[in-house]
């Protein structure tokens, strides 16, 4: 995309009343609510908010929000949440998640703790070849996950 279009787009979306935009979360729907929210808050330092309970529609949330101050995760689940009886169908979208922890040896350390616990690193760590130094791996329920500078 060159610079005009973009600058185009720019103004599209001050012309909209857009000039203040951020992601305020990301959610996730789990089979194991618990087990999910219990490694965010070990591993990545998040703190949660009260189970949310919809007695109606059985649905049940955490919001996790992160060190940095803006950073939240909504965590999801009701009892129709079943991966195996739908193969694939959370692959579509969202791959991973990925968080900066601001250093090469948090990124050694974190990856580490992680191996020794019994998580599957998939990568890393390493400088991939754009620049990003990165590990990958399989957290709860196989959500890959990568841990960076």
């Amino acid at each position: 995309m060159d610079k005009r279009t973009i600058q185009k787009q720019t103004e599209g979306v001050l012309a909209a009343g857009l000039a203040f935009c951020k992601i305020d979360h990301v959610a996730l729907y789990c089979v194991d609510l618990e087990r999910l929210k219990a490694f965010f808050l070990k591993y990545f330092g998040a703190t949660s908010n009260e189970q949310y309970h919809n007695p109606r529609t059985e649905l049940r949330t955490y919001i996790l929000s992160f060190p940095d101050g803006g950073s939240r995760l909504e965590l999801m689940t009701r009892p129709e949440v079943n991966f195996e009886d739908m193969p694939n169908l959370y692959r579509h979208g969202f791959v991973h998640l990925s968080f900066a922890l601001g250093s090469k040896q948090a990124v050694d350390d974190l990856t580490e703790r992680l191996k020794a616990d019994g998580y599957e690193i998939l990568s890393g760590p390493r400088t991939t070849g754009d620049g990003y130094y990165e590990s990958a791996f399989l957290g709860p329920e196989d959500i890959q996950i990568e841990i960076t500078v």
